[in-house]
């Protein structure tokens, strides 16, 4: 009975170490799987993620298509033959639109230059372009506006008008008259002041004997009306 009784303890006991070291165990590989294996899972998904988000990217820059850039114009002109050019992604097509209207194709240079020999139609002319790639369009380049006005301005000289003498005691004269908006007055090559319905007014001395007076107005697109008269001074 009493190896017996040794023998029930030993079993025990090794029981016990054999409980305790498994627990060990457990708790060891519980710490080495939070430790570096979930981190490590955790990782290796974000990983995974951040490849597709990279090719979603990669994807989205291929599919990106940029506009092309227009170079300056004049914002009027008095000839219906214009050149457009700019620039943009070498060897590509351009497409040249005028209010809306598809009017020619080009394909840019290996420097991406391109230019277009065009008619601009009279009045406002809104002109974009807009690059093919691959069978894909660009958004519309920003726009550039353009007048075409070939009709020269209007000119009317209210005062003085022409053969008018003047006493000797007038050393000066206003010169007056009417134009359309946004044009400008010279008198005998000077500025005369012009407000935004078009009337001008210019100060100008008077000599002795005869004076000619020259006015001339020039609008934006270059259209110009030259109009003389000559007065006399009695200085």
């Amino acid at each position: 009975m009493a190896n017996r009784s040794r023998l029930s303890k030993k079993i025990d006991q090794q029981s016990k170490k054999n409980l305790f070291f498994s627990l060990l165990g457990i708790i060891l590989v519980l710490f080495i799987l939070f430790k570096f294996g979930i981190p490590l899972l955790i990782n290796f998904s974000l990983f995974i993620a951040g490849s597709k988000d990279d090719e979603q990217i990669k994807n989205n820059e291929r599919a990106f298509v940029p506009p092309p850039i227009l170079n300056s114009m004049p914002s009027a002109t008095s000839s219906a033959d214009v050149v457009i050019s700019g620039f943009a992604t070498a060897k590509q097509d351009v497409e040249l639109y005028i209010n809306d209207n598809l009017i020619d194709k080009t394909t840019a240079d290996g420097k991406g230059l391109f230019s277009f020999d065009t008619k601009i139609n009279s009045g406002e002319n809104i002109i974009k372009a807009k690059t093919i790639m691959d069978n894909k369009e660009s958004e519309f380049s920003q726009p550039i506006s353009v007048t075409f006005r070939n009709k020269a301005p209007e000119l009317k000289i209210d005062s003085p008008t022409d053969g008018q003498s003047f006493s000797k005691d007038q050393s000066s004269i206003d010169v007056r008259g009417t134009t359309d908006p946004d044009v400008k007055i010279t008198v005998n090559d000077f500025w005369a002041i012009t407000d935004s319905s078009g009337r001008f007014s210019y100060r100008l001395p008077l000599s002795g004997g005869e004076n000619n007076i020259k006015i001339v107005a020039v609008d934006t697109a270059g259209n110009k009306t030259e109009k003389e008269i000559k007065v006399n001074s009695s200085q």
